[in-house]
């Protein structure tokens, strides 16, 4: 009778340890996965840059220095070997993007090339893809976080190699132009 007693015990504790692991597992997934749709979104991103530059290159010649600075902040998007390299990465690209459609409005025959606004058209809709990605992926982050931290997965979380993940956050810079609302004149 005793036997059986911690023969079932064990058994609901064995349960229990394989349903917490497993859980952590699929919330590990969820943030890989997470990530793998922002990468996607970026390289579409990287992609769609050079294309840009390239129409704007044939209207603004002499605006050398914006383009370069648009290539440059590409490349090192591209290789950025950390989370965070590749945020602060992705700002700066989004700096230099927002400095090239500056200079496009100086040039009407720019702002009306059809190749030009259909570029600029995908990128809108790329950046609101990255956004929303960007948000799952912290959402996935947080709650894996969350469920490594409390108890009991805390016990098996460190042993079984569960670490804390990283959000991906809007440079302070960033955040500071988007948190202040736009000043409308007329």
């Amino acid at each position: 009778m005793e036997f059986l007693v911690i023969l079932i015990i064990l058994g609901v504790i064995g349960l229990a340890v394989v349903l917490v692991y497993n859980r952590l597992v699929a919330l590990r997934q969820t943030t890989h996965q997470a990530w793998g749709d922002i990468d996607v979104q970026l390289k579409q991103r990287h992609d769609l840059v050079p294309n840009l530059v390239e129409t704007v290159k044939g209207y603004a010649t002499h605006e050398k220095e914006t383009l370069e600075n648009v290539t440059k902040a590409r490349q090192q998007a591209i290789d950025a070997d950390s989370l965070k390299g590749l945020a602060e990465a992705e700002n700066m690209l989004t700096g230099a993007l927002r400095q090239l459609f500056a200079v496009a409005e100086s040039y009407p025959d720019l702002k009306a090339n059809q190749n030009f606004l259909s570029l600029q058209t995908e990128l809108a809709d790329l950046e609101n893809k990255i956004a929303a990605a960007r948000r799952f992926f912290n959402n996935a982050v947080a709650e894996y976080n969350t469920a490594i931290e409390q108890f009991p997965a805390v016990i098996l979380a460190n042993p079984f190699g569960f670490e804390k993940r990283e959000f991906f956050e809007v440079a302070a810079s960033e955040r500071a132009r988007v948190e202040t609302a736009p000043e409308v004149k007329f």
